[in-house]
C-alpha cells in the first residue's frame, strides 16, 4: 500500500486556525501508530502528536493545548487539529506510521513511513 497523504495547510494568521489531514488506508483502519511531526528550516524533525488505536493521544509541551489529534479508522484519515497558532508554529508538516500499535517510542527515527508533507505557514 502506498504511503500517508497529508492535506490541510496553508497560510494563517498569528491566532488563526488549521486542520491537517492525513489519509493513511490500511495503517490507521487496521489500528497502527500514526504520528505527526513537524520540520521547521534548519531544525530537527521534532513530534508534535501521536494517536494509538484507541484514540490514545500525547502531545509535545509545545503544543499547550493547542492541538488535538484524532482518527477515524473507518475513513482512514487522521487529523490534526490546530489552533492559536503563531510564527513559531511555521513548519512542514508531516504524517508518519509504522507497523506497531504502540506509539512509544516517538522518535522520527522509529518511524519508517512517512508522506510528503504538508506546508503551514503563520504570519505575525
Amino acid at each position: 500500500q502506498g504511503g500517508p497523504v497529508e492535506s490541510g495547510g496553508g497560510s494563517v494568521q498569528s491566532g488563526g486556525s488549521l486542520r491537517l489531514s492525513c489519509a493513511a488506508s490500511v495503517f490507521v483502519s487496521t489500528g497502527y501508530c500514526v504520528a505527526w511531526f513537524r520540520q521547521a528550516p534548519g531544525k530537527e524533525r521534532q513530534v508534535v502528536a501521536t494517536i494509538e488505536r484507541n484514540g490514545s493521544p500525547t502531545y509535545a509541551d509545545f503544543v499547550k493545548d493547542r492541538f488535538t489529534v484524532a482518527r477515524d479508522n473507518v475513513a482512514e484519515i487522521v487529523y490534526l487539529a490546530m489552533s492559536g497558532l503563531g510564527p513559531e508554529d511555521t513548519a512542514m508538516y508531516y504524517c508518519a506510521t509504522r507497523y506497531t500499535y504502540s506509539c512509544s517510542p516517538s522518535s522520527a527515527d522509529k518511524f519508517n513511513i512517512w508522506g510528503q508533507g504538508t506546508q503551514v505557514t503563520v504570519s505575525s
